[in-house]
């Protein structure tokens, strides 16, 4: 239950709504002015305000604006008569949670309210979540699945290492950023971390901008110049979508793999480079040795330690837990006072398959974000396709899980695995005690 503050000079609204809320079980304060609103909130702590926008004195847009800056935890809901609507979905634009019009009946009042106590008990959910990732391998590599996190274990292990890495999983699933933190865990740390992307080059261009060319070497190459594999010495060079290499290419570059030696495009004269390699694909370069369309001989040279990252749809209990991250760092990012989502909004989160991972994901919200016109992100805000995914799912589909249920899942894997009580908790990020209540709770 929540306290919550009426601002408004109506006594019948004001004595209306306090018992209707008091009915429900929550605190309530009440205000007849916005200066009466603002000194009750010095002295108390209070998490929603209903604010009437016609006021004497400070109106309820002013009193939004003093709340939003001094109080930037509270939900408020404008309360406006049909005349002044506009004016109210101004004020989400300014950071109200969301708007009532008068007459209101007593059940869309408590529709905003879940709404706001849902968002509430969310940002709590991955606050703590946030917590307990401080101390996995790699905090920023946001993720409570325990394949991902056995992988960014072994990453971890061998970043302090020179030893070249393979790193294999669908597009969006998190490559780019995990050959980062590699980067930034290793020794190699304080020089440049460099990438190529072997899918944006014609073979020609890929072997210049690999190795660097001599003035001459082909059409419209004027000047010398130096490669990116010259650029990463003393760091790390990350070959991104290495299976799109062409095979001519393939040779040279295992050389380079080899032996850290190379010959820039119309050059013969041998150069050195000291670079860690860090390779990424999304195809099965198993598969393609065997299809003769990648070098065997390279393949295992790249793949000393080969790590794979799960796709988002074998990660549920991670998609809120980016999605909250995502939320708040688009809504940093263009300004905008979102902090959460609606029930629908997490029900269709949680069923979409994200066929793009994480970088579908992150776009999605990042419209969403731009188009939400207050604190709240509604369905209508999603991209339509993702939507409809959900409204077109085979019948049976529709119970989804929730937040409680994706932590009791987890726990069960965990459990499975017959760890000692304390590795246990450990793995989930929480204490043995609180385990305890856990298997108490879901009966385990």
């Amino acid at each position: 239950m929540s306290r919550i503050l009426i601002v408004d000079d109506d006594p019948n609204i004001v004595r209306t709504l306090e018992i209707l809320l008091v009915s429900d079980g929550h605190e309530v304060r009440t205000a007849s002015s916005g200066e009466a609103a603002l000194a009750l909130l010095e002295r108390e702590v209070v998490d929603i305000a209903l604010l009437d926008l016609q006021l004497p004195g400070m109106d309820g847009a002013e009193l939004l604006k003093c709340i939003r800056d001094r109080y930037p935890g509270m939900a408020a809901v404008i309360i406006t008569a049909h005349g002044t609507i506009a004016t109210a979905v101004e004020t989400m634009k300014e950071g109200a949670f969301d708007y009532l019009t008068k007459p209101f009946s007593p059940d869309q009042v408590r529709h905003r309210i879940a709404q706001i106590e849902h968002v509430h008990r969310l940002q709590r959910e991955v606050a703590g979540l946030r917590r307990r990732v401080a101390d996995l391998p790699f905090p920023e590599f946001l993720t409570q699945n325990p394949a991902t996190l056995r992988v960014l274990a072994t990453a971890r292990e061998v970043a302090a290492s020179d030893a070249t890495l393979l790193v294999g999983g669908e597009s969006g699933t998190g490559k780019t950023l995990l050959a980062r933190l590699v980067h930034e865990a290793s020794g190699r740390r304080t020089g440049p971390f460099v990438t190529v992307d072997c899918a944006s080059f014609h073979e020609s261009l890929l072997e210049s901008e690999l190795f660097g060319h001599r003035r001459g070497a082909f059409t419209g190459a004027v000047e010398d110049r130096p490669g990116k594999v010259a650029t990463a010495q003393g760091g790390t060079l990350f070959l991104d979508e290495i299976g799109e290499v062409p095979l001519p290419l393939q040779g040279k570059l295992l050389r380079f793999v080899d032996e850290r030696t190379y010959e820039r495009l119309g050059d013969t004269t041998p150069r050195r480079a000291d670079a860690r390699i860090i390779a990424a694909s999304n195809r099965d370069l198993e598969g393609m040795v065997g299809d003769k369309t990648f070098r065997e001989d390279l393949f295992y040279r790249l793949s000393v330690v080969e790590l794979v990252l799960p796709p988002l749809r074998a990660r549920p209990e991670d998609v809120l837990l980016l999605a909250r991250e995502l939320v708040g760092a688009y809504a940093r990012a263009h300004g905008r006072s979102v902090v959460g989502w609606d029930a629908e909004v997490e029900r269709v989160l949680v069923g979409y398959t994200w066929p793009g991972n994480v970088r579908e994901l992150s776009h999605a919200l990042e419209r969403a974000v731009l188009l939400a016109p207050g604190s709240t992100l509604r369905v209508e805000h999603l991209p339509r396709r993702i939507v409809d995914a959900r409204a077109e799912a085979p019948a049976g589909s529709e119970s989804l899980p929730t937040l409680a249920e994706l932590e009791e899942a987890h726990v069960r894997r965990v459990l499975a695995l017959h760890l000692p009580q304390e590795e246990a908790a450990r793995r989930l990020g929480i204490d043995p005690s609180t385990l305890w209540r856990k298997r108490k709770k879901y009966g385990l």
